[in-house]
């Protein structure tokens, strides 16, 4: 199940993007696929939230096989150009991070589910 993810502002005509990725894909100690991308939703408006956006990418549901990975939401705005997902903001002239989250999420032990 994908993250609710709200959009603050006031000006219905600014357009936010959200970008979801792993860091630490595919183990936090080999993370050469570095910024893994999980979720992308473009021209989401302010003051709504991601659904009211454009779904590029669908969000994927995090899903760890070793060690305890970092998964992050960066929030740009149009405008001035970030270093964060570097070429991706570039190509698509996305602004500095107006905001941005992350939390830690690892792989679950035995066979799922708990014992009674």
């Amino acid at each position: 199940m994908q993250p609710k993810v709200y959009i603050g502002g006031d000006d219905l005509r600014t357009f936010y993007t959200l970008i979801m990725v792993d860091p630490d894909a595919p183990s936090p100690s080999n993370p050469n696929l570095r910024e893994y991308l999980h979720w992308l939703v473009t021209d989401i408006p302010a003051t709504t939230d991601t659904r009211f956006g454009n779904e590029i990418v669908c969000y994927e549901n995090p899903t760890p096989t070793m060690g305890i990975h970092r998964f992050v939401l960066c929030i740009p705005q149009d405008g001035v150009k970030i270093s964060n997902t570097r070429d991706f903001a570039e190509l698509y002239n996305l602004g500095l991070p107006v905001a941005s989250v992350y939390y830690n999420c690892h792989r679950e032990s035995g066979t799922g589910g708990r014992r009674a």
